[in-house]
């Protein structure tokens, strides 16, 4: 008899259940995380690597309330600042993707497959940018043209390598987290 590698999720108490989907979620921030600074051969476009944390809050809030998207957002740019510099911040771009991202109406607009989840990832990261660079604009230290000549390619390199390494992120973890649902519906 062929046994899911998922049935041990069956037969978890209710709290050991949330230490599951926990330790799921903690586990793929850290390696999202960690992916941040790391280049592997081919993975740049002009100097630019994906923004995973973004990838990651995306796929979150795919199947959430805006306030958990927003939440996850807040607290995954505030684990960003801390890494880089926080100035402006990446809270403020992250929270507004996983609240708009929450907000969409996938039944009606958006089907859960490759071409979706990359299109949607791709317009989220354009405006996640776009964000950032208006807060460098409203911080007055750069030339108005410095920021925005700086932003175009930034933001258009990013969305695409981000879309295209999205399912990467999206489906293994969509995968993980319908997997602990069944399993409290149980």
């Amino acid at each position: 008899m062929r046994t899911s590698s998922f049935t041990y999720g069956s037969h978890l108490s209710g709290g050991m259940r949330l230490v599951v989907n926990a330790a799921i979620a903690v586990g793929s921030v850290l390696l999202c995380l960690l992916l941040l600074p790391t280049r592997f051969p081919g993975m740049e476009l002009l100097g630019i690597a994906p923004n995973w944390l973004l990838i990651w809050v995306v796929a979150w809030s795919i199947k959430r309330k805006p306030i958990q998207g927003a939440l996850a957002g807040v607290v995954l740019g505030l684990l960003l600042d801390a890494m880089t510099s926080g100035t402006p911040t990446h809270a403020v771009s992250l929270g507004v993707v996983g609240y708009l991202t929450a907000t969409l109406q996938k039944q009606k607009y958006v089907q859960e497959d490759f071409i979706s989840v990359a299109l949607i990832v791709f317009g989220m990261s354009m405006l996640a940018d776009t964000i950032r660079a208006l807060q460098f604009s409203g911080i007055g230290d750069r030339a108005l043209s410095e920021i925005w000549a700086y932003h175009q390619p930034l933001a258009l390199a990013c969305a695409i390598l981000s879309s295209l390494w999205a399912p990467v992120i999206y489906f293994p973890l969509n995968r993980l987290w319908e997997q602990m649902q069944a399993f409290d519906r149980s």
